[in-house]
């Protein structure tokens, strides 16, 4: 599976030792990891910078993909050279950012953003310090972001709101919804209606990767019934087909099927729960193949299942295939609390033989968290009191992102606060409320 977007850098903190990383020669470079960070040593005989290095590799890199390359470094001789280059991992070596920097005894933060003119999934980073004396480099907290908050989510500019305020510029809340919800990344939903699922999915991605920026997507088709509005278990395939091939090899965040896992108790039979499980499996494999896609399956909510289950419906749904699994969406428990259900399931999972296995939190309504006054959870459809949640960025607590995926603003159904509104229909009233949290 490829490096996700976000953070590209495996063990960047070396809490894992060496994991993840090479190094040179070791008749030029011995490395050391004592628990904080690394220690890089060159002996006399590396002459050039090149002779000493350390690097981590299969980086993938895209065209007009912003990027941010960080580190905190020092040596143990005040004016060492360190040279950090991100570049292809074979000849002609081409790189993407090569910068010098003289590092002293104290550490330092060094940050460096650049646009790639590479496209590449063997992209290497390496820092290279060799110069005729025996010296040694303190390296910790190396990270290389992309499609970070302030570099990248794309913008749906054709979202519910941004219509609404095409269509309503000078009504009194059209500024407050611009401003709090057209402006900001969430993810578009992908479903029955959507008459093409490959040309629309193709023309959102394009139009993102266009911009150097990584769409959120949200397939829905099974709408918590079975294959959903699919005829069959081969149509609903198809349709998975059709969305895979839309997205083809650029990058997308891809979010599969809320509400499939999560309800599969729902369903009357266990043929029934066997052919919903066995789908979400197809897809997780189908879209897993894509080169430049990360994906995460339904994990539902802490009020929907116990996470020993839904470790194992996960498991059984092919989440080993995938990133991980989204928790939360489209409802309202606060992030810590969301992040306490979803370690929870990655411990059960580990347990099971699935380890490494990443999660994203929905943050879009979680401003407020899930409880009403009287200490009660809220019902999940349209319910008064909440608030935006933290917009699309990486995550915290554990979480890979903490992601608008249910769209702010669109109606839950006919009730609550939006009675007589069909489900997916924007309300100012709604994004208000989500705006002020009241």
């Amino acid at each position: 599976m490829p490096a996700r977007y976000g953070d590209l850098i495996t063990n960047g903190s070396f809490t894992n030792g060496f994991t993840g990383w090479w190094s040179a020669d070791p008749a030029y470079v011995t490395t050391a990891t004592p628990g904080t960070g690394l220690e890089a040593t060159a002996t006399t005989d590396a002459a050039n910078l090149s002779d000493a290095q350390v690097g981590q590799d299969n980086l993938l890199l895209r065209p007009g993909c912003r990027y941010t390359l960080s580190f905190t470094a020092r040596a143990s001789q005040s004016g060492t050279t360190l040279r950090a280059q991100v570049a292809i991992g074979a000849a002609p070596w081409t790189p993407a950012i090569d910068k010098t920097v003289t590092l002293g005894l104290g550490d330092t933060c060094y940050t460096f953003a650049f646009t790639s003119p590479l496209d590449t999934a063997t992209g290497r980073l390496t820092f290279q310090f060799g110069q005729s004396t025996a010296v040694t480099v303190y390296l910790t907290e190396v990270r290389l972001t992309c499609s970070t908050v302030g570099e990248g989510f794309y913008v749906d500019p054709d979202s519910s709101a941004a219509r609404w305020l095409a269509a309503n510029p000078d009504d009194p809340r059209a500024k407050k919804i611009e401003r709090s919800l057209v402006r900001r990344p969430a993810a578009r939903w992908f479903g029955a209606w959507n008459e093409d699922i490959k040309a629309d999915l193709d023309t959102y991605v394009a139009a993102a990767a266009a911009k150097g920026q990584l769409p959120i997507i949200t397939l829905y088709k099974m709408s918590g019934q079975g294959s959903g509005s699919a005829p069959s278990q081969e149509a609903y395939r198809s349709w998975i087909d059709a969305a895979a091939a839309g997205i083809a090899d650029r990058p997308a965040l891809v979010i599969v099927e809320p509400d499939s896992l999560a309800q599969l108790g729902n369903l009357p039979t266990d043929a029934a729960r066997a052919e919903r499980t066995g789908l979400v499996a197809y897809a997780a494999e189908a879209l897993a193949a894509l080169p430049a896609a990360t994906v995460y399956l339904d994990g539902g909510h802490t009020t929907s299942t116990r996470p020993t289950e839904m470790a194992t419906r996960l498991r059984d749904a092919g989440v080993a295939h995938v990133r991980g699994f989204a928790v939360n969406v489209g409802n309202f428990d606060a992030v810590d609390v969301c992040c306490t259900y979803a370690t929870q399931i990655t411990s059960e999972l580990t347990r099971l033989g699935d380890p490494d296995t990443g999660f994203v939190v929905d943050t879009s309504r979680n401003g407020n968290g899930a409880m009403d006054a009287e200490g009660q959870h809220v019902d999940w459809c349209n319910p008064a009191g909440r608030r935006l949640g933290v917009a699309s960025s990486i995550g915290v607590g554990g979480a890979d992102y903490l992601l608008w995926i249910k769209v702010p603003g669109d109606s839950d159904g006919s009730c609550g606060l939006g009675e007589g509104l069909p489900v997916g229909t924007f309300s100012p009233l709604l994004a208000e409320r989500l705006i002020d949290g009241w």
